[in-house]
Order: structure tokens, then sequence, then C-alpha cells
């Protein structure tokens, strides 16, 4: 079923796969918020999907959070979808002096983030959906991004048990699995190689009109239902081990 007529909030909905899809659920006649850290890139992405309605919030603060569903829940208690898309990815070795520091950083948005907005959305009287936003790292870690891979794990295996947690309420789950895209996540350059969020996007919302909760997209395809075979050599092709 096309999504329609919704009202939709999009975590880090200012860049990336996060404004890709904030720019295609407006175009599909919705209304979309979006909320993220800094208000230069929440302008320049209102700058080019004008309709869109942004807001201020840093997700690592805890109290942000409970603002963030207060303002929610005063202004547009009728939002009906909510997508965790925001996260951070660093490249980094174990050896680095900070590798904890920015691991903190990374579990804190990537997992503590999404799982107190969960908390608290789902009571909100008008959601009925729920999307969270992975990865093929759930699957497949790169080592080059060893904490991010395992956020991403989690998260996977957190919406599981989501979807069956919120049946009761009537809460759909819905999981968003992206491969690598052309995205500056990880720095800008990083991902120059991958392909283009538009093919991804689209595939992802054809999957949504067939009623798909776990959408999925290339490699991400492969390895959902992947053994452990393909899963090794995935691993072994994508860490470059001989």
């Amino acid at each position: 079923m096309k999504i329609t007529k919704k009202k939709i909030l999009v975590t880090g909905g200012a860049t990336g796969i996060g404004f890709a899809l904030a720019e295609r659920f407006v175009n599909d006649g919705n209304t979309v918020i979006i909320c993220g850290r800094r208000e230069v890139a929440l302008n320049e992405a209102k700058g080019r999907v004008p309709s869109l309605i942004t807001k201020v919030c840093d997700l690592s603060i805890e109290r942000d959070r409970e603002l963030l569903f207060k303002w929610i829940s005063e202004n547009h208690n009728d939002v009906n979808i909510l997508i965790n898309n925001a996260g951070i990815q660093q490249w980094m070795s174990i050896s680095d002096p900070d590798f904890f520091k920015r691991a903190k950083e990374e579990i804190t948005i990537n997992i503590e983030a999404p799982v107190h907005l969960t908390y608290l959305f789902q009571n909100l009287p008008s959601l009925t959906t729920i999307m969270n936003v992975t990865s093929g790292l759930s699957f497949v870690p790169l080592t080059k991004t060893p904490v991010y891979s395992g956020t991403k794990a989690f998260f996977h295996s957190f919406t599981l048990s989501l979807r069956h947690l919120l049946k009761a309420k009537n809460i759909e789950v819905i999981e968003i699995i992206p491969p690598a895209l052309n995205t500056d996540l990880g720095g800008k350059g990083i991902h120059d190689f991958a392909p283009p969020v538009s093919g991804f996007i689209e595939s992802i919302f054809e999957q949504l009109e067939k009623g798909k909760n776990e959408l999925t997209y290339g490699f991400t395809e492969q390895v959902s239902e992947a053994g452990s075979e393909i899963i090794k050599t995935s691993f072994d092709r994508i860490n470059q081990i001989n």
C-alpha cells in the first residue's frame, strides 16, 4: 500500500538517506517533519523542499529527546510514523587514542537515541508505524567501522524484538536495510564509489507498496538471507582478507 496523507517524523532528515526519504514522502502527499542538530543543514533541506517542517534537536542529549517528544505531543500529536534514521559512522582503529570517546558517541546516537525515542513515541496515540534504518553491516561487519557495525547489529536485533513487542499496540515495525550508498556518512568522499541514493529509494518504496517489512537493496538483499558460508565470504571480501 502506498503511504500517503500521513504525518511522518524523520530523525537525521536533513541529509543523506534521511533527506531522500523525507523528500519522497512529501512527493507522495505526506506531511514530513525532520529533526537534526545542525540548523544550517535543516534550513538547506527546507530550501530544497519548502513544505518540510524542521526542528533542531541534538539526539545525543537525553533531555533533547524528551523535549522533542513533548514538542511533537503538543504541536503534532497526529504523527503516524516515526523513522529512526539518525546515525553516525566512525572509521577508526581500536588503537586510536580517542577510540573510546568516539565509540561512546556512536553508541549514544546509534543505539541509545533510537531506543529512547521508540520508548517515548510508542505512547503517542496516533502512531501506527516505526521504521528503523539499520545497515548491511548489521550482518557483515566492516572492521574499519567496528563500533558502527556493532551498533547496527544491535539495532537489527532490537527491531526484530520490537516487531513482536508492539503487536499488541498495533504498531507496525519496518526495517530499512541500506547497503553502502553515495552519501557523506563517515565523511566526505568515503562512499563516492557506492550506488546513488535515488535507486535505493525507488526500490524501498516499491517494497513498501508491496507490504514488506524488511526493505533491502543490492548487497543487503543477499546478506540478509545468506547462510554462514556466504556471510564469511562477504566478510573476507569487504575487509580484503585473503
